[in-house]
């Protein structure tokens, strides 16, 4: 099953339409979080943290407590039905999770085949490389998740993004690169 990345204000119809058994929300403190009754609440994940590349005053800097509880949450989806991942735009937290979530779910795959699948779906994303960092850090990337976000670069600048899927699922026969 997919991984959706959206934007926080297509969140829930993307999760009703495709029947997802996850939602992932990464807002600024004080957003709201878009609920949905057709995914119970223990299937919920909710993260306060700003898109932001380095720390500043009265904002939360993404942490490594935030990327293990998303880590967490996401080692418990079975991938028997899609997950949705959603940010304000889609464009930089969720794209930073989504591909967190695919390394995650894919040890033995080539994270610069997921990071460059993940610019193929999405001319937009901008994965968050504080999120990125921590994910890397805490699932043993040595640097690789780091290398290849950094790899594919900014994407296009948007207000808001299209929706898209990232597959689940990656080739782990590929060799990793060193």
């Amino acid at each position: 099953m997919p991984i959706w990345i959206s934007s926080r204000t297509r969140a829930v119809g993307l999760a009703e339409r495709h029947k997802a058994s996850h939602l992932v929300g990464l807002l600024a403190p004080g957003d709201t979080f878009p609920k949905t009754d057709a995914i119970p609440c223990d299937r919920h994940l909710t993260l306060e943290l700003d898109d932001i590349p380095e720390p500043e005053p009265e904002r939360v800097l993404p942490s490594r407590d935030h990327v293990q509880a998303l880590l967490d949450f996401a080692g418990g989806w079975d991938r028997t039905a899609p997950i949705v991942v959603h940010c304000w735009a889609g464009v930089s937290r969720s794209t930073a999770a989504a591909f967190t979530i695919a390394c995650l779910h894919n040890p033995g795959a080539d994270e610069f085949d997921i990071a460059e699948t993940l610019r193929q779906y999405s001319p937009t994303a901008s994965p968050n490389p504080v999120i990125v960092a921590h994910a890397d850090a805490l699932l043993g990337r040595r640097g690789r998740m780091v290398d290849a976000a950094r790899a594919i670069g900014l994407g296009a600048p948007a207000f808001e993004a299209m929706p898209f899927r990232l597959p689940s699922v990656f080739d782990s026969r590929r060799t990793t690169r060193v």
